[in-house]
């Protein structure tokens, strides 16, 4: 078993073509054409959900962080 190489290797030993910066450009050039951009009201509704998403959690953190405080300072005050 040990003496089967993986069929992986060969092509791992191969050396891969070296791509021009005119080819670069072109690749470049027609991934860029493939993007679909937001709209307007798109990255409004967006930019409003994450907004609110952002004021709930915090919200949620600093009662967290609140009722773990106190339960700190419970604590500490039971030690002395």
């Amino acid at each position: 078993m040990a003496e089967h190489k993986n069929a992986a290797e060969p092509r791992a030993e191969e050396k891969k073509r070296k791509t021009s910066v005119g080819e670069f450009a072109g690749q470049v050039k027609a991934e860029t054409s493939k993007i679909v951009w937001p709209t307007r009201e798109e990255t409004v509704r967006t930019a409003i959900f994450v907004f609110i998403f952002m004021v709930f959690l915090s919200l949620f953190f600093l009662g967290v962080d609140s009722a773990f405080g106190a339960i700190v300072r419970a604590a500490i005050s039971l030690l002395q």
